[in-house]
């Protein structure tokens, strides 16, 4: 399993960026586990297309479904392609709320860039959302892996969330809900069966 240098162990409990409320309205774009646990309140929910970045099985977790020492694996965006999700709009009563809490959740240890992009909702409206893009010059970021190097990780990791294997799995059965069919995902979900 992939050991963490002592030097970046401090960044899996710290919170690293900030992101602005925005005046108007506020869309998260979900693509992990966003899609079936988003965690804040929300008013609409629509599958939707982020273009120019992929989901990808790229981020070594050390909180939430794995340990600095024996890290699991979640999903990040990364660069090329397109991503199917979902976008949430936030009530605007709720807006700072949401934005606080994702602060927290997905900003712990710096890994993801907080970034507004414009996504395509399944009623074809192009709406702003908030994004988690992941810095590939983080020490969590894992690049490309076989789904092999990825099973190995996942079906022995665990977190604060519970076992890297619940992320995989929930994570594919919100997929198969949306049509999307990710042949890397799916020799993942068998290898670990």
């Amino acid at each position: 399993m992939r050991q963490i240098a002592p030097q970046h162990a401090h960044l899996a409990e710290s919170v690293v960026g900030e992101i602005p409320v925005p005046a108007d309205e506020l869309w998260v774009f979900g693509y992990g586990s966003l899609m079936w646990d988003p965690g804040f309140a929300h008013a609409e929910v629509h599958a939707a297309r982020l273009h120019g970045h992929h989901r990808s099985l790229c981020v070594w977790s050390w909180r939430y479904r794995g340990t600095p020492a024996e890290p699991g694996l979640v999903f990040g965006l990364d660069r090329g392609g397109s991503c199917i999700g979902r976008a949430f709009r936030v009530p605007e009563a709720e807006k700072t709320s949401a934005v606080g809490y994702l602060r927290e959740r997905e900003l712990v240890g710096g890994v993801y860039a907080p970034l507004f992009k414009t996504v395509r909702l399944s009623d074809g409206r192009a709406v702003r959302s908030l994004t988690f893009v992941v810095r590939r010059d983080h020490p969590q970021y894992a690049g490309r892996l076989t789904a092999e190097q990825a099973a190995a990780t996942v079906s022995y990791a665990r977190g604060l969330s519970g076992p890297n294997t619940d992320y995989i799995t929930s994570t594919v059965q919100e997929l198969d809900a949306l049509g999307v069919r990710d042949p890397l995902l799916r020799r993942v979900c068998a290898l670990i069966g």
